[in-house]
Parts: structure tokens; C-alpha cells; sequence
């Protein structure tokens, strides 16, 4: 039992590495391309690949969940969590944001899960979040003074209980629903609720054979793989614990600035993936209880 979960718990991170290309992959973009069009198109590719690997697989056959109210939280909520983190960015700047944004998302999942899935999430969860989370913070600011905007904060406090609330009904839905349907049908309505800000964005940037990469990119492996990949796990281990493991994304992101864009990591920086690092070593020793 704990190796299948010690293997359930391996895909959450491989999709966290995945999502950790974003940023790196994102930088390529053409000049124009703004961050909220490029979230938009990525969950436009990534809703349409996912819809249409489930409808290839059979798996909208039968009874999927087209009409469960469930289905309507989960893709609002990931819509929901490509507006909140943008506008947070965009009001209190990128390091902030993503800190708040991915330093919340767990406390969040912990709430949830103690008070509406009647699952202790434990002392050990507890630490290693902790841990993990003030690595991340590390990680991300390198130490530097940052300066706090009251409404952006609040926006990527947003973004971090969309996410976990995103995570908490795909949870619900996987428990009598094939993944593939799960995926399927959760991205492309969150890609139609955003579908309007296509319209208000140029897109002259996808034209490009750079932008089509970057699109694609985004949309097939940062997305639709990478969401298959959590889901797989998700449906296996604790959701709380499965956004704890998400951690690991901000870890690829630094990885990757550093390897591929030759950006410099501070010394606390450096201290602060070994933190994420130990801190999802000691989550993968650890499960839930019930209450």
C-alpha cells in the first residue's frame, strides 16, 4: 500500500516539474503576448487535447458528469484560479504573487479537508507543508525585501483557495468518474469561461511559428499531461497532500531559470530548494487519518 502511493505521490511531482516549465517556456513568447491571453490559450489547447483524448477513449460514454454541480466548481475554479493569479501578479508583482498564490493553496487544502472531507490532515503534513512552504518563499524572493500590495495579495489569496477547492472537487469527481472525463470536461469549460478574454487580447502572437511552440507547449504538455499525471495521483493519495507535492513546481521553475536562462540564485535561494526539498521527502512518509 505505501509503495502504490509512494508511486501515486511520484506522478503529483512529475506533474509539478511540468508545470514548472511554464515560466521558462512562457519567456519565449513573442513581444505582445500578454499573460492573461497566454493563460487563456493554454487552457483552450489544454481543455480541447483532454476532451478529446477522453472522447477517443470512450470515456464520455455511459454517465459522464456533464451536469454535476461538482463538475461546474471544479472548472470554475480552475477559471477562476488563471484570473486571480494573473490580476495578483499583475497588482503585486510576480514574486509575491506566486508566493502567496503557492503558499496558500495547501493551508487552504489542509482547511478544507478538516472541516468539509472530515480528514485530519496530521502533524506531519503540518511540518512538511511548513517547511516546504517557507522554501518556496525562499526559493522565489531569494531573500529581498518585497513590497506588498494589499489587493494583490488578496487576489492571490484567491488564486490559492481556487486551486484547492479545484483539487477538493476533482477529488470528489474521480471517486465515480473515469479521469479521462474528469479532465476532460473540467478543462474545456474553464477554457470556455475564459474564451471571452480572447477577444479583448491580440493574438497576432500565435501567427508565429515561436508562438504556435509556446502555445502548444502550454497547452499539451504544462496542461493536458501534466493535469493527466496529477489526476492519476490525485485519485490515489490525500488531496491535501497532493497539493503539498505541487510544491515542487517553483523548485523546476528555479531549476530551470537557472540551467536554461542563466539566472543567478542567491545563497538563500539555494537554501530554499534544499527546504522544498526535504519537506516533500518527509510528506511522502506520512498519510491522513479520519477523524
Amino acid at each position: 500500500m505505501k509503495h502504490n502511493e509512494t508511486f501515486f505521490s511520484s506522478l503529483v511531482l512529475a506533474a509539478a516539474v511540468l508545470w514548472g516549465t511554464t515560466g521558462t517556456v512562457q519567456s519565449f513568447a513573442p513581444p505582445g503576448a500578454s499573460p492573461l491571453s497566454i493563460g487563456a490559450v493554454r487552457l483552450a489547447v489544454g481543455g480541447a487535447a483532454l476532451l478529446i483524448f477522453a472522447w477517443r477513449r470512450g470515456a464520455l460514454a455511459g454517465n459522464p458528469p456533464w451536469f454535476k454541480g461538482t463538475i461546474f466548481l471544479a472548472a470554475g475554479c480552475m477559471a477562476a484560479y488563471q484570473l486571480f493569479f494573473f490580476a495578483g501578479v499583475l497588482k503585486t508583482g510576480v514574486a509575491v504573487g506566486t508566493v502567496v498564490t503557492i503558499g496558500s493553496a495547501p493551508v487552504f487544502a489542509g482547511l478544507i479537508s478538516l472541516t468539509l472531507r472530515r480528514e485530519n490532515p496530521g502533524l506531519r503534513w503540518a511540518a512538511a507543508t511548513l517547511l516546504a512552504v517557507i522554501g518556496c518563499i525562499l526559493v522565489i524572493t531569494g531573500g529581498q525585501k518585497l513590497a506588498l500590495n494589499s489587493i494583490g495579495v488578496v487576489l492571490a489569496l484567491g488564486a490559492g483557495v481556487s486551486y484547492a477547492l479545484y483539487a477538493a472537487a476533482s477529488k470528489e469527481l474521480l471517486v465515480s468518474h473515469p479521469l479521462e472525463a474528469v479532465t476532460g470536461i473540467v478543462f474545456s469549460i474553464g477554457a470556455l469561461l475564459l474564451s471571452p478574454f480572447l477577444f479583448f487580447y491580440n493574438l497576432e502572437w500565435l501567427k508565429t511559428i515561436q508562438g504556435t511552440g509556446v502555445a502548444l507547449h502550454l497547452g499539451l504538455v504544462a496542461t493536458a499531461l501534466a493535469y493527466v499525471l496529477f489526476s492519476h495521483g490525485l485519485a490515489k493519495i490525500p488531496f491535501p497532500k497532493a497539493v503539498t507535492l505541487s510544491l515542487a513546481e517553483p523548485v523546476t521553475a528555479a531549476a530551470l531559470g537557472l540551467f536554461l536562462l542563466k539566472e543567478k540564485l542567491s545563497l538563500l535561494s539555494q537554501v530554499g530548494m534544499i527546504l522544498v526539498f526535504a519537506g516533500l521527502v518527509i510528506l511522502s512518509l506520512g498519510g491522513l487519518r479520519k477523524k
